[in-house]
């Protein structure tokens, strides 16, 4: 298998289950709430209220259609084509949860509860949708627009474009509501940062060691991923050894320092956390 199709793949399963997190999290915990968080669900939530001849889940299909065409000429075609199956599925996703599970009234008598998987949910969703250039659509289009032409990531420009959707809800749920949508803006807004972030996540080691050439075959030949070396001399040894520097996914680490450890016991290693690599193997923008 080509690491284009593993890529590919790759992508196709985290929009995948981006889409089913945030069907959950709007069908079961925003909407019986009155939760408006921002997005084309904050806008679904708000007018199946005021115009309650069309659910939900029908001013979210019509919604993201006229915004889907923004998004193909704004953002290209690959995220246009993304974002037309993210939004299909989830619009889709929400009328069968519409047909097989029909809701009149929330879930529990907890409200904050219900705003804590409403949160979660849906942040996780938007993020593994985000993290691949796609988005549910709707506003979320408006926020990669914003985060392409400004220096905005992406849970910033969701809360510029979103605030006002949220603040919707104090004139259509009441103070209640709209208080607890302010909330989730604000928290789903960070959540979807810190996931992203948290995805993209690697390692850099630095290791210096005597038995390189083992440990350099092992990265490129077992591991698949380039390795610098150069040359250093220990201040209090003076002797000569040599330092590498590589990076790896954060799920390869343990097993590289293991690696390392067997080939030589007395390598001295360094790792740290990088919040983000741009170059082969690993994003390219």
């Amino acid at each position: 298998m080509t690491i284009f199709l593993k890529k590919k793949i790759s992508e196709f399963l985290q929009m995948s289950a981006g889409m089913v997190l945030l069907t959950v999290g709007v069908y079961f915990f925003k909407i019986p709430n009155g939760f408006s968080t921002g997005g084309v669900s904050g806008i679904g939530t708000l007018l199946g209220t005021l115009c309650p001849r069309l659910s939900p889940a029908t001013w979210i299909s019509l919604i993201n259609i006229l915004l889907l065409l923004v998004g193909f000429v704004v953002l290209g075609r690959e995220t246009g084509v993304k974002t037309v199956y993210c939004s299909l599925l989830f619009s889709g996703l929400t009328s069968l949860c519409e047909w097989l599970v029909p809701l009149s009234a929330p879930l529990t008598d907890q409200p904050f509860l219900e705003l804590c998987y409403a949160i979660l949910l849906t942040g996780c969703g938007s993020a593994l949708a985000f993290n691949v250039g796609a988005s549910s659509g709707g506003t979320d289009i408006v926020a990669l627009i914003l985060k392409k032409y400004s220096r905005l990531n992406v849970g910033k420009a969701l809360l510029c474009t979103d605030f006002l959707i949220a603040a919707g809800a104090f004139y259509v749920f009441g103070i209640k509501a709209g208080l607890y949508s302010i909330l989730g803006l604000f928290s789903k807004a960070f959540l979807v940062d810190g996931i992203i972030e948290n995805i993209n996540s690697c390692k850099y080691f630095v290791v210096i060691t005597d038995h390189a050439a083992e440990v350099r075959e092992y990265i490129i030949k077992e591991m698949h991923h380039g390795v610098t070396d150069s040359a250093v001399v220990g201040g209090y040894t003076h002797k000569e050894r040599t330092m590498l520097h590589t990076v790896c996914r954060r799920g390869e680490a343990v097993r590289l320092r293991r690696r390392i450890r067997e080939i030589d016991p007395h390598a001295f290693i360094i790792i740290t956390t990088s919040n983000e690599i741009i170059g082969r193997g690993f994003r390219s923008v």
